[in-house]
Order: C-alpha cells, then structure tokens, then sequence
C-alpha cells in the first residue's frame, strides 16, 4: 500500500495469536476496562495483553508486578533491568521478548552495542550467564556455591544481596513469561522484524516469522480420541471421594510421575538469528529426571523449602513489596475460577488446577508430602502432558498441533487459563531453587 508515493507497513498477523482465531477470541470478551488499564500503563495494546484480558484479575496483578519489576524505584538501573530480561528470554529463543525489551532497554538509555552480543557487555552482567542458564533449564542445580561467586566480598564485580535477588526474579519472569508467548502462540508485533510487510499478506501464504510457530498448525491432523469433558468430570469427582492412600504409596507415585517419559513436540533447526548472539552454551537444556534408583537429582520436598513459610519473607525482605506482589499473583493463579468446564457450568475444578500445578512442580523435581499423584494421571490425558511439558521445560518446541490437540471442547480462555498455570508454577519452581541456595549462603 502506498500513500503519496510512500510505502506503508501491513501488520502480517491477523490476531494476537496464531492459535486463536481473532473473531473467537473477542466472542469471549476481554474486560474492556482492564484493557483500558494496561493501554495507560504500558502506552499500546500488545498481544501479551491482548490475550491474558480474557482473565482480567490476572492481567492487573501481572501488569503491577511487572511494572514493579522494571520501572519503580530498585536496586538495578532500569536500562539493566530490560538487558536482564533479553538475556533471559533469549535462552528460549523468544525473539517476541527480546524485541520488546530491547526497544525498552534503549528506551531507558541503554548502550547500543550491548544488543550486539554478550561480548560487549560488562563483566558484572557477564557473570550471570550461569545462574540465567541454570534458572531457564534446571534450576534444581542452583546451589548456595552460584550464589557466593556473586555475593561474597573480594568476588569480582559482586553483586549485592538486594541487586541478585532483582536480577534472579527479572529471569525467572522472562524465562516463565517465555513460556506463556510460546505456550499461546503469540505473533509479532506489528512493529517487530516478521511482524509486518509492505504489500497485503495473502490469507493463503502467510509468512513464517522468526517467531511465529503458526506455520506447524495441525488442526486437520488431529488423532481422535482424548478425555471426553464428561469422563473427565466424573474422574474430578471420584478423586474427591477416594480415600487416601499410604505415605510410601504417594512417594512410588510421585516418582512414577517424575521420571514418566512424556515426548515434547519437535526438535527446532538452529534459533533465529535475532536472538543467537545472545546465547552462551546454546546446547544446555531441561533434562529429564532419571527413574527411581539411577543417577538423579535429590527431590525437593515442599515442606522442606515452600514459597508460603521461605520464599515470600526472603524476596519481601530484600526487594520490598516484590514478596507481596509475587505472592498475590501466585494466589490469583491458583484460585482463579469461573465455575464452568467447556459447556457446563457450576463446575469446581480445583481438583483440575491442583493437579496442572503439582505436575508441573514434580517436572522440576518439587514434591507435596500430602498430595496423592495418582491424580494427576487420572485428570491430565497424554495430550495435556505432552503439551504442559513443552511449554513448561521446552517452550521453544510448542507447535499449534500440540495447543489443538488436548481440551479439544474447551473454550480458548480456558487453554490460556492453563498457559497461565505453567507459567506461575514454573515461576514458583525457579525462584524456590535460588531462593534456598541465597538462604543456605546467609546462614
């Protein structure tokens, strides 16, 4: 399209996201006056919004925490705090992040040459290419010894108490944040590379984005089969009524489920080039538990190290009112309800969203003494699995034919709803494992 002889950008998507349909997802009517809210906030509308409106008490709770995280009064200059968030989305090859927080990282007075590499960078963000590392792909491994080479007086180019705790919560954020982008299959920007063209895109040939996973859509492929709504309801109500089982029976359970072997979608060529010169040690990934018995990291009991009784005190204590607003965020997630399941209403699903949550607590290895796990393979078909996994410990992976392919009868606000649950239990997941190492290092 021109105008006076000017070429003028078209947005190539047709929607915030290449799963949903657009005209589907404003049949279920995001909340107009949170929309409003986010507009004030952020300045636009982008697709993170767009979709996370459909729960609208969520949204206002995500849009205080982060705006807490990169722009009220902290420890680390704003600038750092945007850098931080581009290295971390980076290690899931989120080009949708980075180039969100790139422009707000200039945008704040950051240095040019930085977003060139990790190379131009100074040796005091250099240093958190480990823990970055560690926290995106197997937090389980952070230990009080990551923490000291930071912290400890005489380390180079130490890092406060105040500042590692800022800079851990800014990755676990981006790195979960990551997850919910890839998980609801978000396009471009229109003002990001892939996210526009100078001609209309034809709706037969859209292009490939560099961060798009549109083009993997399996819709006309999907195998029959899956949970049908009503057995998965009558499963709901029978795990409410059966009695409990013995402690040694819940641990067989829980290991059962850990070191279950749940393929995740594909294996991606090479990550764009966009985010490439972002990334050491590209290789390091999410690896799978080992079975009971063989080489395998030690379980962390939630009695042990909880967010409730450690976690919250420690983030409030060093990063004021960060505690809080993490804790009401977790709170919402996990209550978040409107009482319905596909077509029938006046459902409680508690036992559902527990469920969801535990499993994706046992995928980093987090285990309640209390929680029988064989509900979770009662409630969550191999579809739902396949898909929570990816998104969780593989979001880069995520394709449309594994999104269409579990819940096939729910409606899209509640497949974002359960994107929303993998991104705070793998919030929750992360922080716990770095939360006990600063600990153990302060005692």
């Amino acid at each position: 399209m021109t105008d006076r002889g000017v070429e003028v950008p078209r947005a190539h998507a047709l929607g915030p996201s290449a799963f949903i349909n657009a005209k589907e997802m404003l049949k279920e009517g995001p909340d107009q006056e949170v929309m409003m809210e986010a507009f004030l906030s952020l300045g636009r509308l982008d697709h993170i919004t767009m979709v996370m409106a459909l729960h609208p008490a969520y949204l206002s709770c995500f849009l205080r925490t982060q705006h807490a995280l990169l722009e009220l009064d902290g420890p680390l200059p704003r600038p750092w705090r945007h850098y931080i968030v581009v290295m971390a989305a980076a290690r899931h090859q989120c080009s949708y992040l980075v180039q969100h927080h790139s422009a707000g990282f200039l945008e704040a007075g950051g240095e040019e040459s930085w977003l060139g590499g990790l190379e131009h960078l100074p040796a005091k963000l250099r240093s958190l290419h480990t823990l970055n590392k560690l926290l995106a792909h197997r937090p389980w491994l952070i230990t009080q010894q990551h923490i000291q080479e930071l912290v400890c007086p005489g380390a180079e180019c130490r890092w406060s108490l105040a500042e590692l705790i800022h800079a851990v919560v800014l990755m676990a954020h981006a790195h979960s944040l990551a997850s919910f982008v890839w998980g609801c299959g978000l396009s471009p920007e229109p003002d990001h590379i892939g996210g526009y063209a100078f001609h209309p895109p034809s709706p037969s040939h859209l292009p490939c984005s560099p961060h798009s996973p549109a083009h993997e859509d399996g819709r006309a492929e999907l195998v029959d089969g899956g949970m049908e709504v009503e057995v998965l309801m009558k499963r709901m109500m029978e795990l409410q009524q059966q009695e409990e089982c013995t402690q040694e029976e819940m641990l067989t359970r829980f290991e059962r489920e850990r070191s279950e072997s749940i393929p995740t979608a594909v294996v991606r060529g090479a990550p764009p080039d966009l985010v490439m010169h972002l990334v050491e040690d590209p290789d390091f990934s999410y690896e799978d538990f080992a079975p009971r018995g063989e080489q395998s990291p030690p379980t962390m009991r939630a009695q042990d190290y909880s967010w409730e009784d450690h976690g919250y005190s420690l983030v409030n204590r060093l990063l004021p009112d960060m505690g809080q607003l993490l804790d009401e965020k977790f709170q919402i997630v996990c209550s978040l309800t409107y009482h319905r399941m596909a077509m029938h209403e006046g459902v409680d699903t508690h036992t559902l969203r527990k469920a969801l949550w535990n499993y994706i607590h046992c995928l980093y290895g987090i285990r309640y003494d209390d929680y029988d796990y064989g509900g979770v393979n009662v409630l969550l078909e191999r579809s739902l699995k396949v898909f929570v996994k990816t998104v969780a410990c593989h979001p880069e992976q995520t394709t449309a034919r594994i999104y269409h392919s579990f819940w096939r009868h729910f409606r899209h606000s509640e497949k974002v709803h359960a994107n929303l649950i993998v991104t705070e239990a793998r919030l929750q997941a992360a922080l716990l494992y770095t939360l006990r190492a600063i600990t153990y290092y302060m005692r």
